[in-house]
């Protein structure tokens, strides 16, 4: 993947290591998700020239693929942060004041839920279940499940990733 830390344009990107896979792929049904999955192993999302690309490698129209990569959660069109931050508000954390850990993220880190710091630090999400509703409110920071959140303890412990 990308460091997060270049500031790379479209027209930088280097299609190479995604024609390798594509190479791969030519031919096969169903190989939209596996090239969409790929390329943003290798971008860290899915620019709009890298969408392109793969239309035009799979013979497929370039709305088909926007569609996909638009359709599945796990797609990113946007550069993301170094760092994610999963915030639930599923019913169990919504009650348990997740709106408040929410807001207080928004306000320390500038930016709303579903957007990343301009400095690509941090990407900010709301999402609507975890599985740890016993931890309630609770919140995932770069895959590790950190629960039982208030407002203050959420904004430090974010503070502290570099």
């Amino acid at each position: 993947m990308l460091d997060q830390k270049q500031a790379l344009t479209e027209e930088d990107l280097d299609l190479a290591p995604l024609d390798a896979v594509l190479d791969e792929l030519a031919g096969q049904d169903g190989a939209v998700i596996p090239a969409l999955q790929k390329a943003q192993g290798i971008f860290g999302y899915l620019p709009t020239r890298v969408i392109k690309h793969i239309a035009k490698r799979l013979h497929a129209s370039e709305a088909q693929v926007y569609g996909v990569a638009t359709f599945y959660a796990q797609f990113y069109l946007a550069r993301q942060g170094r760092h994610s931050v999963r915030c639930c508000d599923g019913t169990a954390c919504h009650v348990r004041g997740a709106p408040k850990v929410i807001q207080a993220l928004e306000q320390d880190l500038g930016i709303a839920a579903g957007e990343t710091t301009p400095d690509y630090r941090v990407t900010l999400e709301v999402v609507y279940c975890l599985g740890s509703c016993g931890l309630a409110p609770v919140m995932v920071i770069d895959g590790q499940v950190v629960g039982r959140l208030v407002p203050d303890k959420a904004v430090q412990l974010v503070r502290q990733l570099v």
